[in-house]
């Protein structure tokens, strides 16, 4: 099954664009919402609403039991981070938000990090990198190319620059259900992967720290944190495989 992947019909394509920029359209909105002082808690509310103005609901709620409209994560926390009414963002806090919409049957799931209030330059550098290892991902997703690829070209940002790279958690199909074949991990494996064919829809999303890679996962089951608390950063854009170059699906509809 390592190799298995998800070819989209034209229809589920056009279906999983508009899903894909719902997401994009949120996220950008939470970016210029976001400052400092608020509780996460609130974020996830604002979420919900600009969710629904799309027309659709959560990708997220629910899933697998996940008590958030969105993931917030802060600092050291790399992934999956719930709101809560006592966390508030601080001036300086890199702070990490995951969108997933489902809209009419299909899933848009992306992701930024971004600096609520004064920028410190090693999140400054972190975050710069982080997306910069997304777009070498992205450029290397070309039809005829194999998942490695997309995996080598992340690495190698992550490692010129010193970078943990955390392993547990990986990019993946998405079109149809959040998390479709093939996994998408951002280093390089033994496995090539499959091939990229027309028709593929990927979620690349590096999530990269300034100390190790490794992480752990708090009491509440769900929040994962660098091991070190160092910071962590988490970019992610969904793109479709063409006969040319790949198509990002998760920009915001202008």
């Amino acid at each position: 099954m390592k190799d298995a992947v998800v070819i989209h019909s034209r229809e589920e394509i056009l279906g999983i664009k508009k899903a894909g920029q719902a997401a994009g359209f949120v996220r950008e909105e939470l970016k210029n919402l976001v400052r400092s002082g608020m509780s996460t808690k609130e974020i996830d509310e604002i979420a919900r609403a600009l969710i629904e103005s799309t027309g659709g609901k959560s990708a997220f709620f629910g899933y697998r039991g996940f008590p958030g409209q969105i993931c917030i994560s802060l600092n050291d926390e790399v992934v999956h981070g719930i709101g809560r009414n006592d966390v508030i963002v601080k001036s300086g806090d890199v702070v990490s938000l995951d969108v997933g919409v489902l809209l009419d049957g299909y899933v848009g799931d992306t992701a930024e990090s971004i600096i609520a209030g004064v920028e410190k330059e090693e999140a400054a550098f972190l975050l710069k990198k982080t997306r910069e290892a997304l777009f070498a991902g992205i450029n290397a997703a070309l039809k005829g190319n194999f998942v490695r690829d997309i995996s080598q070209a992340v690495q190698k940002i992550a490692e010129a620059n010193h970078l943990g790279i955390v392993r547990e958690y990986v990019g993946h199909g998405c079109g149809k259900r959040l998390h479709e074949p093939p996994e998408v991990p951002n280093y390089k494996t033994s496995n090539r992967g499959p091939k990229l064919q027309n028709g593929m829809v990927l979620a690349i999303e590096p999530m990269l720290n300034l100390g190790t890679h490794a992480v752990k996962t708090d009491i509440d089951g769900w929040t994962v944190r660098t091991l070190d608390a160092k910071l962590s950063a988490h970019f992610e854009h969904m793109v479709l495989i063409n006969e040319d170059n790949p198509e990002i699906l998760t920009w915001a509809k202008k």
